[in-house]
């Protein structure tokens, strides 16, 4: 599948089934196989839903038709199939104000890195589907909180066994596997860079530096891959609001272009400062003034104009500014947690040197090794998975996301001769 449309919705048609009155059930039978439309029916279930579907049908003398939303690389299958029974699949203008239904999955076994952006909302219609850039993303921040060789190696070996399927009771996370292994090798990767493994324990050499010994310099990454992160949320933000209402409503958008220019003005700013570079502060400054006027103009539109809407713009304005600096400094706790890490292994590696000596005392030494990790290993990948998952919903989604979408959900009754695959197939 070419990427390009990896990263947004497939395509929806907004179809008509049409089919002789006397082969209704055979006709929806065969859509009902198909699993490819979401038939326009009033709400139910049961063993009469076939029934219930062919008495909905709109007739016309010897005529009887259904709308609804097909994918549109079904519709060639399903346009053959129907043709055997007399019937036929009539292509629609979509309906104006209207949101076709969101199906993400080009395969029957969707990514596991779209569960991160299920879980939050359903992507509307018409906005990018970031699943893959948001796995990568919560891998990237995972690895630096999580940052150690030996625990990541756990990780990676753990992602290994669940891909191996040799453990029945894991059989339902078999497909996580991946996703477990490149968190690992992610922390794997920063914990060779602060020369962790299992704590600082000498096995792996510092190559870039030692979380507690500099913290300064893992603070500023920290906010340095945050603000790369925002950057990219805000493009995409923009993208999504240029694909729901077009190139005016992005402008005034503060999630759209009027807040990337925002972001893109503060960081010239702080680099300006920080650089000494006294021309960029103007530049920034007239960038900030243009980008803040037309995020005001938006709320005020939004807020229905006169003096009620400028107050509401006014305070939602400020908000705006306060949430961009607020989320910036938000991701300064990759360092804190990667610090927590370090600091809480430190204590362990500690214990067991001091405790260390001949006879009983090395047996306690080697224990309070492996307890002190394993506590430690646990705490931190239960602290970590959850701080990530928040960085990417509060700072990364809320601005590629303004509204959400509704699933699309074929019409797929329990039919007697059902295949598997079509079964399958109703869970997109």
């Amino acid at each position: 599948m070419p990427w390009r449309e990896s990263l947004s919705p497939v395509r929806m048609k907004r179809v008509a089934l049409v089919a002789p009155t006397g082969r209704r059930r055979e006709v929806l039978t065969a859509v009902a196989r198909s699993a490819a439309v979401e038939l326009d029916l009033p709400a139910g279930g049961g063993p009469d839903e076939l029934d219930r579907a062919a008495e909905a049908a709109v007739v016309s003398d010897t005529v009887a038709g259904w709308v609804g939303w097909a994918p549109a690389r079904d519709i060639p299958a399903l346009t053959a199939t129907l043709a055997g029974l007399g019937a036929a699949v009539v292509p629609l203008e979509r309906p104006r104000g209207v949101q076709p239904p969101t199906l993400l999955s080009a395969t029957r076994r969707p990514r596991v890195s779209r569960s991160l952006v299920d879980t939050y909302g359903t992507v509307p219609y018409a906005d990018v589907d970031p699943s893959r850039l948001a796995g990568l993303a919560y891998v990237v921040m995972f690895g630096m909180m999580f940052g150690d060789v030996g625990h990541g190696a756990v990780l990676v070996a753990a992602g290994l066994v669940l891909r191996s399927g040799r453990v029945a009771r894991l059989e339902k996370l078999r497909r996580t596997w991946a996703f477990v292994v490149g968190a690992g090798a992610m922390a794997m990767v920063f914990g060779a860079l602060f020369g962790e493994a299992f704590g600082p324990t000498g096995l792996v050499p510092v190559l870039w530096l030692d979380p507690l010994g500099d913290p300064v310099p893992l603070l500023v990454t920290a906010l340095v891959i945050g603000a790369v992160l925002l950057a990219g949320a805000y493009v995409i933000g923009a993208i999504n609001r240029v694909r729901e209402g077009g190139w005016g409503y992005a402008l005034y958008a503060s999630s759209g272009i009027a807040g990337s220019v925002l972001f893109l003005a503060v960081g010239l700013l702080v680099w300006g400062l920080v650089a000494n570079l006294g021309p960029m502060v103007p530049v920034a400054v007239v960038l900030a003034v243009a980008a803040l006027g037309f995020i005001f103009v938006g709320f005020f539109v939004d807020a229905g104009g006169g003096g009620t809407g400028a107050a509401q713009a006014v305070i939602e304005l400020f908000d705006t500014v306060i949430r961009l600096g607020s989320n910036v400094v938000s991701f300064m706790r990759l360092a804190a947690f990667g610090l927590t890490h370090a600091a809480l292994l430190m204590v362990v590696w500690n214990g067991t040197t001091a405790l260390w000596a001949p006879g009983w005392r090395a047996f306690a030494a080697v224990l309070l090794f492996v307890v002190g990790n394993l506590v430690t290993f646990a705490l931190e990948l239960l602290v970590a998975g959850i701080q990530a998952l928040r960085l990417e919903y509060y700072e990364l989604f809320s601005r590629i996301f303004q509204s959400e979408g509704r699933p699309f959900r074929p019409w797929a009754p329990a039919l007697e001769g059902l295949t598997d695959s079509t079964h399958e197939r109703r869970q997109p």
